[in-house]
This record gives C-alpha cells, sequence and structure tokens, in this order.
C-alpha cells in the first residue's frame, strides 16, 4: 500500500495586492494583512503592531496619496528575521512626515505611531509617480516557523 504524507502548503513568504485609495480599500487592507499574519504564527505582538502599521499607511495612502483611478499597493515579506511592510501610492509628490499634531486635533498621529512600532521606516521615491512607504519589523528566528520556509 502506498501511503502519501498530506501536508499543506506553507504560506508565501511574500504577499501584495492593489486596493482603491478609498477608506475602504484600507481596512481591506488592514484585514487582509491581519490574515496572512496569522498564517505566519507570529507572535501576537509583531501581528498586531504590523496590523497597526499596516492601518496608519493603508489610510495615508487612501487620505494623502490619493489620485482618481489609481490604487495603492500593499506588499508584505518575510525574509529572514524581518518582516517588510509596504504601501505603494501614485503621490510621490506628497511625502510623508512624522510630526505632532495639535493637542486638539483627532488625527494626524499615524507616523508617530508608525515610528514607535517599527524597528526602522522610511520613504522610497519613484518611480514617478510613485513613492513606497516602508516599515520593518524585527522577528526574532526562533519566533519564526520551522514548518514555513
Amino acid at each position: 500500500m502506498n501511503q502519501e504524507s498530506t501536508q499543506l502548503p506553507a504560506p508565501a513568504r511574500h504577499f501584495s495586492v492593489l486596493l482603491s485609495p478609498t477608506p475602504r480599500g484600507a481596512r481591506l487592507a488592514r484585514l487582509l494583512a491581519a490574515e496572512w499574519l496569522r498564517t505566519w504564527e507570529l507572535p501576537y505582538g509583531t501581528a498586531g503592531d504590523a496590523a497597526h502599521i499596516v492601518a496608519e499607511l493603508a489610510a495615508n495612502a487612501a487620505t494623502h496619496g490619493r489620485l482618481a483611478g489609481r490604487d495603492f499597493l500593499l506588499a508584505l515579506r518575510v525574509d529572514g528575521g524581518v518582516l517588510r511592510i509596504e504601501v505603494t501610492d501614485t503621490r510621490g509628490d506628497e511625502l510623508p512626515r512624522p510630526q505632532a499634531p495639535s493637542t486638539d486635533s483627532a488625527s494626524g498621529r499615524g507616523l508617530l505611531l508608525v515610528e514607535a512600532l517599527a524597528t526602522r521606516w522610511g520613504v522610497t521615491p519613484g518611480p514617478v509617480p510613485r513613492k513606497t512607504v516602508w516599515a520593518e519589523l524585527g522577528v526574532p528566528p526562533a519566533e519564526l516557523p520551522h514548518s514555513h520556509g
């Protein structure tokens, strides 16, 4: 009798999707990222921080990087001990800058949150008319699933 081992395919080490630059697209970015992170079985703290970063970067793309008819790209990648989050929009002329909002402002703290949660973050311009805002989180090797290599 021939027995075959049944194994589920390992989740991809990368994920990307084009989304509409709307509040709905930003919410979908967070939900899709959270599901992808769940398949990697990353620790709750790392996955939660990453989901918050995705939410902030996607909201910025939908609010400040929006051009009619042009989607934004969400990309997630695990490489070694680093989780990289990238959001690319079509407003390369609008570079994000973290700044303290006024005390009575209900918004404007997103990049401060990204700065606090990420190991490092930045902006890569181009190709015209795009820019990519990225953030990286360290994931200790002991917390990376061994079966997903």
